[in-house]
């Protein structure tokens, strides 16, 4: 008899602690399924002497909305989804600078813009209309780039999962029914930690010599045309900043014109009188930091013999203009230190070396701008324009070289040995294209700048790399990827209903086990009030 009461007390222990389990289980589990998981790219977080700007927070966890200007909305713990074609720069500013409370906001690109897509579909029966997504997309990174904003901002592609969930969000949002717990909906979640402190950026610059040919006797230090391309990009998303066109372009001309010389160059009869210097410099978007390392690197007697030096940016969408920028340096002494540079060539003017840029930019972009934005990417580099620039600086150098100023001299004709190689161009445009080079997010080992410098040895002699860390004020910050999962989350109503059903269950399996064991009497002498203290004594 004992041990049947052990065991009937065991059976009700093990019941109790099944409900227990189970209410703890429902209040504390969201009941959800994940719709999609997609690659998320965060905007740059940094700091300028201190001053924060950018994404201060990675880590996202809150129900999606579509729109954050519902009015009386409460998204402080929502993340809106916003497709780029439909932002609204007005709003966004105001939202922004007005410090509206937002879980987190992600923006959505065309598949157009996707390094990796294929895809040269039209929508909607038209192309991309590029000046109009250009403007959007300039005016949208001018304004997150340059504001502290103390959630996490993420970019990533849209797709057909994307644009589905975004469908059904819309649909709630636009009967007023915002993304809460009670309603249900979807929810965004990334596992990445949040952002630290990046060490200091280390820059990588590399030459190569084409050396040009000395007469016997000739003592004289010959003359030296240097060609030279920075290299690095920056951006609102460093993972996407490729910098097809900016300066993508100047790099692969360059290379094409290293290419184009190293024939003629290594023929003692055909090889010019003139040193041809090239450089592939890092620090572009700083003030050319790396371009002032590397003249400062360079022999006395090497920088002094530079007859002139011409920088490749920005050479990739041009049509009918080209533009020469040229500068003479400050002369006050206190205000070349602190001088602004806004082209690579101002920084061998620093240094007293005639020096030109060109460029289709017609004036100099501001600091942090033009260097590898989120519309710059392979779709909008045209190879043809980069070949015309190759053609006009290439035929420039060598009338010049081989003494043919004004001479209707053709010497890179096209089907010739010493013709311009389309295919070349190509490959090296989509290569760059697929490799965000953003600096403080580069290892000294970079595989792309062993690549470089690889395809730079095999034009040129005397190959150096030079390596240093990135002056100035600026401190940058990791966490610049991650997978984002959408999970579609199931309303309150539907848990409590859940709840009801489980627990009926349990209340009649639990009176039915007591019923079976131990009778009715026993059953409702659980639920009966025990007696009081004093009726027991008596």
């Amino acid at each position: 008899m004992a041990m049947t009461k052990g065991r009937q007390r065991e059976m009700l222990e093990s019941v109790y602690s099944c409900i227990a389990v189970f209410f703890i289980f429902v209040a504390c589990v969201e009941l959800c399924d994940a719709a999609t998981v997609v690659d998320v790219y965060r905007l740059i977080q940094y700091d300028i002497s201190g001053v924060p700007f950018g994404s201060r927070l990675a880590r996202l966890n809150h129900h999606v909305a579509y729109s954050p200007f519902i009015p009386g909305a409460d998204l402080s713990r929502a993340v809106v989804i916003i497709p780029i074609r439909e932002v609204n720069i007005t709003f966004l500013r105001e939202c922004i600078t007005q410090k509206k409370a937002l879980g987190g906001l992600l923006l959505l690109l065309p598949q157009k813009f996707n390094s990796e897509s294929k895809d040269d579909s039209k929508e909607g029966g038209q192309m991309y209309k590029k000046e109009g997504m250009q403007n959007i997309l300039t005016e949208l990174e001018k304004l997150l780039i340059n504001a502290a904003i103390p959630y996490p901002v993420y970019f990533a592609f849209e797709d057909e999962k994307i644009d589905a969930i975004l469908a059904e969000v819309k649909k709630k949002d636009a009967i007023g029914q915002s993304p809460t717990a009670t309603t249900g909906g979807y929810k965004a979640v990334t596992a990445n930690p949040e952002p630290r402190k990046l060490a200091p950026a280390t820059i990588t610059n590399i030459q190569g010599w084409l050396p040009g040919l000395r007469t016997d006797g000739d003592a004289n230090q010959l003359p030296t045309i240097a060609i030279v391309a920075s290299y690095d990009t920056f951006g609102a998303a460093p993972a996407l900043s490729v910098g097809s066109d900016s300066n993508g372009s100047g790099v692969v001309a360059l290379l094409e014109i290293a290419r184009l010389f190293s024939r003629l160059y290594s023929n003692p009869k055909t090889r010019g009188r003139y040193n041809i210097l090239f450089g592939l410099t890092s620090g572009g978007p700083y003030n050319y930091n790396g371009t002032m390392k590397w003249l400062r690197s360079l022999d006395q007697r090497v920088r002094e013999s530079i007859d002139y030096a011409i920088c490749l940016n920005s050479i990739g969408s041009w049509n009918n203009e080209l533009w020469v920028h040229v500068s003479k340096p400050p002369e006050n002494a206190y205000i070349k230190q602190v001088f602004e540079v806004a082209w690579e060539h101002e920084q061998f003017s620093r240094v007293r070396v005639t020096a030109l840029t060109l460029s289709e930019l017609s004036a100099a972009p501001g600091l942090l701008e033009s260097t590898g934005s989120l519309f710059d990417s392979r779709q909008f580099v045209n190879d043809t324009a980069v070949r015309r620039s190759v053609k006009l600086v290439a035929e420039s150098l060598g009338r010049h070289i081989y003494a043919h100023p004004g001479k209707n001299i053709e010497i890179f004709a096209d089907g010739s040995s010493l013709a311009i190689n389309p295919f070349y161009i190509k490959s090296w445009l989509n290569f760059l294209s697929q490799t965000p080079r953003v600096a403080p997010f580069l290892s000294k080992n970079e595989q792309f700048i062993s690549a470089l410098k690889k395809e730079l040895a095999d034009h040129t002699v005397e190959v150096n790399v030079q390596q240093d860390v990135l002056d100035g004020i600026f401190t940058f910050y990791d966490s610049t990827t991650a997978r984002l999962t959408i999970y579609q989350v199931v309303s309150v109503a539907f848990d409590l209903l859940l709840l009801l059903a489980v627990g009926s269950y349990l209340i009649m399996l639990f009176s039915g086990l007591v019923i079976t064991t131990r009778g009715v009497d026993d059953l409702i002498g659980i639920f009966r009030r025990p007696p009081s203290r004093k009726q027991k004594i008596a």
